[in-house]
């Protein structure tokens, strides 16, 4: 304990790590071992130059007391609520215990990797080491290969087992890339070029319907096309004029060179929202990302995003966040390009901003049993982080419906890759994060769960069903007839989706020309455009931002939500599940109605 206490002093005044060899007294054990990943083949050995973005994840130290302030700040009956904390705050919460610095130091310094060879978090709760394989493969005593899926011909370098010395088996949680197999990926379902652009001009000025269980009158035309002054008139937002203030924001990650076209925006906004024409979004590069706007580089998932999230919000400040990172990867490119978990890296870098926007949208996920479990909480713990400090976090809950969504997914067999080859219902990461808000989809007026995909929901294997959830969750299941899908869910587990906005002919602008698209990823920014102007009320009567949702949500919020009761979700060869009263594993607790939303969070009897 002296010594790794006399290194951690010499590393705060910036000297260099020790040379010394690691204690031979610690042996290496196996940290973690997975099954043959379904669906991917090893291919060849990886080349030992190649380099990986290796990353060393150590124990947050005071987590439990970071999610109880997270809960307290978060619950609008708690005197509490609203009081984030500051940046400083969240770090010296999660910050590793010296210790575990120490000691990891010291592992490190064996392999002569000095203080300049590696990256820290700002909390120094994550070390990353750019690193070829040959000096991780004796750092881990494990063997890398190139592995390649069988569908999709991805190719990814990665093991199925590493070790470490048994003295740092407490002092590290994680280390990858080492087991993720995950194929990261956009939660679109539909997109098709509207090849007849008379047909769609003129669209607001025919006959009214009705929105439903919210009594808000709609345009007819909206049950055929999704534009911006639709969501507005079925979420009850018009005439809503929000202000553009630098303390607010909205913004929305854009991955897998997904890249957001401005003259595209500037056609959408011509379209939808002339107040809008001639500005932009702030556009920030995070580990590299570019910001290409060569228009036929435009990416439909980042335009869907960026069109929808800010056209319903303008003027408040926008940003889009690119992170690289292309499949399939090529193995031969001496370059850490197939971390396949950007993640890491976007977190990485916006926990390090100070003021990061009051709520961002993420369009993106992978199957849960894809993300190994010490990596996924590691991710989500990442989300609370946000969540205390007072930023709103919302994901897509994706298209598959139960299902893994790689096929049709009325009809896909969902199998484990446990090495069981079980049936199981697939839930979706990071929808399946307890500190996020999950967003399903829908379709029509009146609202009904969306069918030509089917809106992700279900019931996480990873993460338990948390205490907000307990009441409306717990009615659900008790409604199930006995022995539904026995064994194919966790009934014990985070419900998916929390919410659900409109998902499908969305009306966007795609390389100069009008496209139709849907998919969870289009209800996703929409319904963070709505959180967004609920900050901008908040805001304007000198109250706080919202932050993480979903306490509120589940309590005093859910009299602002239209219950959604019709449709289902299909998927491994079943119905899925059904769309009912109350919550549901299909369109949560309902659509947003923003009018009755502004009237909870600004009263006075919430802080």
């Amino acid at each position: 304990m002296r010594a790794f206490s006399r290194l951690f002093t010499f590393l705060l005044l910036g000297v260099s790590f020790s040379l010394a060899a690691p204690p031979k007294e610690h042996a290496y054990k196996t940290k973690e071992q997975i099954s043959g990943p379904r669906g991917w083949i090893k291919h060849i050995e990886a080349p030992a130059d190649h380099r990986l973005s290796l990353r060393i994840g150590l124990p947050q130290e005071n987590f439990d007391l970071l999610e109880k302030q997270l809960y307290e700040v978060s619950d609008p009956m708690h005197e509490r609520y609203g009081q984030h904390l500051s940046k400083e705050q969240v770090e010296a919460l999660v910050a590793p215990h010296p210790d575990s610095l120490a000691a990891v130091n010291e592992w490190l310094a064996g392999f002569d990797i000095t203080e300049e060879d590696l990256v820290r978090s700002p909390a120094k709760d994550w070390i990353i080491l750019n690193i070829p394989v040959s000096l991780a493969e004796k750092m881990l005593d494990t063997k890398y290969y190139v592995w390649k899926h069988a569908k999709s011909g991805d190719e990814l370098v990665r093991t199925t087992s590493y070790s470490l010395p048994s003295n740092l088996h407490h002092h590290v949680e994680v280390v990858q890339p080492t087991t993720i197999f995950g194929r990261f990926k956009p939660s679109k379902a539909t997109f098709s070029i509207l090849e007849d652009l008379g047909s769609v001009l003129g669209l607001h000025k025919g006959a009214h319907i009705s929105s439903g269980s919210s009594a808000v009158a709609v345009d007819a035309s909206c049950n055929t096309t999704i534009t911006v002054s639709c969501l507005h008139q079925l979420y009850n937002a018009v005439g809503y004029v929000p202000s553009d203030t630098a303390e607010n924001g909205i913004g929305v990650t854009g991955y897998l060179e997904q890249f957001a076209n401005n003259q595209d925006l500037q056609s959408f906004y011509a379209d939808q929202v002339p107040t809008a024409l001639n500005s932009s979004f702030k556009f920030e590069s995070v580990a590299g990302g570019l910001d290409d706007q060569n228009i036929s580089h435009a990416g439909a998932e980042a335009n869907l995003d960026v069109q929808f999230a800010f056209g319903i919000t303008h003027p408040i400040p926008a940003t889009f966040y690119s992170t690289p990172g292309s499949p399939p990867f090529n193995p031969d490119v001496h370059t850490p390009t197939d971390t396949n978990e950007p993640y890491a890296d976007w977190l990485e870098y916006i926990l390090g901003q100070e003021h990061p926007p009051y709520t961002i949208s993420t369009s993106y996920g992978d199957d849960e049993q894809t993300i190994p479990l010490d990596y996924a909480k590691r991710v989500c713990d990442g989300f609370a982080q946000l969540g205390a400090r007072g930023v709103s976090v919302l994901f897509s809950s994706g298209d598959g419906g139960v299902g893994d969504g790689d096929s049709d997914p009325a009809t896909h067999e969902c199998i484990t890759n446990d090495g069981k080859n079980a049936t199981r219902f697939i839930p979706t990461f990071p929808a399946s994060c307890p500190y996020v808000t999950s967003v399903g989809g829908t379709e029509h007026i009146p609202e009904v769960a969306v069918s030509r995909f089917f809106s992700g929901g279900g019931f996480s294997d990873y993460f338990k069903r948390p205490l907000y959830q307990e009441i409306a969750v717990s009615k659900y299941l008790s409604k199930l007839p006995k022995g539904t899908y026995k064994g194919l869910y966790n009934p014990q587990g985070r419900g998916i989706p929390d919410v659900s906005a409109q998902g499908d002919r969305y009306r966007i602008f795609y390389r100069g020309r009008a496209a139709s698209i849907g998919g969870t990823s289009a209800s996703a920014p929409a319904f963070a455009g709505f959180v967004a102007l609920l900050n901008d009320a908040r805001l304007k009567i000198k109250k706080g931002p919202l932050g993480f949702l979903n306490p509120l949500l589940y309590t005093v919020g859910v009299a602002g939500l239209n219950d959604v009761t019709s449709g289902h979700n299909a998927g491994c060869g079943t119905q899925g599940f059904n769309a009912s009263t109350g919550w549901d594993p299909v369109t949560g607790l309902g659509t947003p109605n923003f009018g009755k939303l502004k009237q909870i969070v600004t009263s006075p009897f919430i802080l």
